[in-house]
């Protein structure tokens, strides 16, 4: 595994939270040009949540597909574009343009969808076809599973799939659900594809590299489960007998629970991991590092009986540890991975880190009790990526505004500073550390508050609607950022990607 990158910086800002006519963030222009903009303000980095399709709590950590995209984030503008879809689709509904609604989101992009498909059948944009079927082609291992398994959910309301009837539970079962939705689903996959390949070759071209992220758990209603249930740790009814999540902890007083499926790692093991490679391959195709969400579940994951309402009771239960790495090493060579080490961390998740060489996070937010706190910058090592805070955290100047006044105490000792800069204070804290790499929140560069808080660990309700202002940076956050950037040797190395 790689150990280093070259020492840089970069801006953390989900899609989702773009700014656009269209009631959430998308990828066609207002993406492209945020390209233009990290560029612009010497930045080498733009790291996104995951991008598949989203299930309960609109949360991109529970996703229909581990594979799949989110449809979401189609560019109606691209699609009229490519002459699927002509202006007069998109006209109608107004949308808030400081929060996503995705109750009425979701229903506008899946109509588009549809629409484009019908269009497609008709005769419309006929010089898609060829692109079409070789898509089909390229990822026939998962995409006729998921496209069947949303025909087969939205034949039956969204229900999830272990409600089904029971001759539809079985993926072998399931194979004989064909026709014109199923298709729909592939098509709109295809140009999920397309639209994304387009962007991430322009972020190339700008020199401008993309940290994507692998949740280490998919969602139990999810085509992952429907298609692979023998990889999971079901009950006779094929729903969870325990269910992931973490202990107590500072996000979380009572844990939190995710009510995602362990995985049965002698099946997986058994295997050669294949699910675990063909996801690493299929991911490593749409970004240029990967952050392992949730790191530490390789080695010991907590395991919550099913039933339960909180996290508290539950054990550490084995993971694959570096047999898992090793295999994907073997097939893939070495991988571009961060690891996401937070939370309640023994010395063997920090060996098994080191062991694979992978840098690790500093979360400033986390620093300010004591001088050996991890989290301080003078005690990090070069290979780590240090954050002012994360989609979890609240922006800095919220957290700042709560924190407990030994924190804030200790904070204004550390920097030498009053706190009325908080936000660009932790960014300089960042930029100036020895980590390869540094990343902030746009929440952060742009100096705003709680209300623009991306998620609320424990809770599920009220998240990832957060959306930039449709003024974006202004000249002081631009000159303000570049400045911190030169002077802190964190300017751009690479140069574009020949695709």
């Amino acid at each position: 595994m790689p150990n280093r990158y070259p020492r840089s910086s970069g801006i953390l800002l989900h899609p989702t939270s773009l700014p656009g006519p269209y009631g959430i963030g998308d990828l066609g222009p207002a993406a492209h040009a945020w390209v233009e903009v990290l560029a612009r303000v010497r930045q080498s980095w733009w790291q996104v949540l995951p991008l598949g399709p989203t299930g309960y709590g609109d949360s991109p950590y529970q996703s229909f597909s581990t594979f799949a995209g989110n449809l979401n984030l189609l560019s109606p503008d691209l699609l009229i574009r490519d002459g699927l879809i002509s202006g007069d689709d998109v006209g109608g509904p107004s949308f808030p343009a400081d929060h996503v609604d995705y109750a009425a989101v979701e229903p506008f992009k899946l109509g588009l969808v549809r629409r484009t498909w019908e269009n497609f059948r008709g005769g419309r944009a006929t010089h898609l076809k060829p692109a079409f079927d070789q898509f089909a082609e390229d990822k026939r291992d998962w995409l006729g599973d998921y496209a069947r398994f949303m025909a087969i959910k939205d034949a039956h309301g969204g229900a999830p799939w272990f409600d089904w009837p029971a001759e539809l539970r079985r993926r072998d079962a399931g194979k004989s659900v064909t026709g014109d939705a199923a298709a729909a689903n592939q098509f709109g996959q295809f140009l999920f594809f397309r639209q994304w390949n387009d962007l991430r070759r322009h972020a190339h071209e700008k020199g401008v590299r993309i940290i994507g992220d692998v949740p280490i758990f998919v969602a139990p209603d999810s085509a992952d489960v429907w298609a692979n249930p023998d990889s999971y740790l079901l009950d006779g009814k094929l729903r969870p007998s325990v269910v992931a999540g973490v202990p107590p902890d500072y996000f979380s007083k009572t844990g939190q629970l995710w009510g995602n499926p362990h995985y049965n790692w002698e099946a997986m093991r058994k295997t050669g991991y294949a699910w675990w490679v063909a996801r690493m391959r299929a991911t490593l195709e749409m970004v240029d590092v990967v952050r392992l969400d949730h790191f530490r579940g390789f080695l010991a994951a907590w395991q919550v009986p099913a039933g339960e309402k909180t996290a508290v009771v539950g054990e550490w239960v084995p993971g694959p540890e570096a047999d898992l790495f090793a295999r994907l090493k073997r097939e893939l060579g070495d991988l571009p991975l961060i690891a996401e080490d937070l939370g309640e961390i023994t010395p063997d998740v920090f060996a098994l880190r080191d062991q694979l060489g992978l840098p690790g996070m500093k979360i400033l937010q986390f620093a300010f009790d004591k001088p050996t706190n991890p989290f301080l910058p003078h005690n990090y090592p070069a290979n780590c990526v240090a954050y002012t805070g994360t989609h979890d955290n609240d922006t800095t100047r919220g957290w700042y505004a709560t924190a407990p006044e030994v924190e804030k105490d200790y904070f204004r000792r550390y920097t030498g500073r009053d706190g009325a800069d908080v936000s660009w204070d932790l960014i300089r804290l960042a930029w100036a550390s020895v980590a390869d790499l540094a990343i902030a929140p746009l929440q952060d560069v742009l100096d705003l508050g709680t209300e623009a808080r991306m998620n609320l660990p424990g809770t599920a309700q009220g998240n990832w609607k957060w959306r930039m202002p449709n003024s974006g940076l202004n000249d002081w956050a631009v000159s303000r950022l570049v400045a911190m950037t030169e002077v802190y040797g964190r300017t751009p190395i690479l140069t574009a990607i020949d695709h």
